[in-house]
């Protein structure tokens, strides 16, 4: 699939860093390829953080990534810090 602004929310800000919340039913393999939010060009600063809500198989994950690379014509992020989720109980 591809980036969809709807699912961008940018939840804070301070010293030159953004933090964002983005959900899509993408997988992060596919979320954090080179040039996936070339179309938030603009918005995404290098260096924001983004915490990616993707889903593979239809199973939700939850992972950290950076925006690495930021020019006026590709935005390239991290491959990105998966948030485990163990439920033990």
């Amino acid at each position: 699939m591809a980036y969809s602004s709807s699912g961008l929310t940018r939840l804070s800000g301070g010293s030159g860093v953004n933090l964002w919340h983005y959900t899509t039913t993408d997988a992060i393999g596919d979320v954090n390829t080179a040039g996936y939010f070339n179309d938030a060009i603009g918005m995404i600063r290098s260096l924001d953080v983004i915490i990616a809500v993707t889903s593979t198989g239809g199973t939700p994950a939850v992972s950290l990534v950076y925006a690495k690379d930021v020019s006026a014509s590709a935005i390239d992020v991290t491959d990105g810090l998966t948030v485990t989720a163990t439920d033990s109980d």
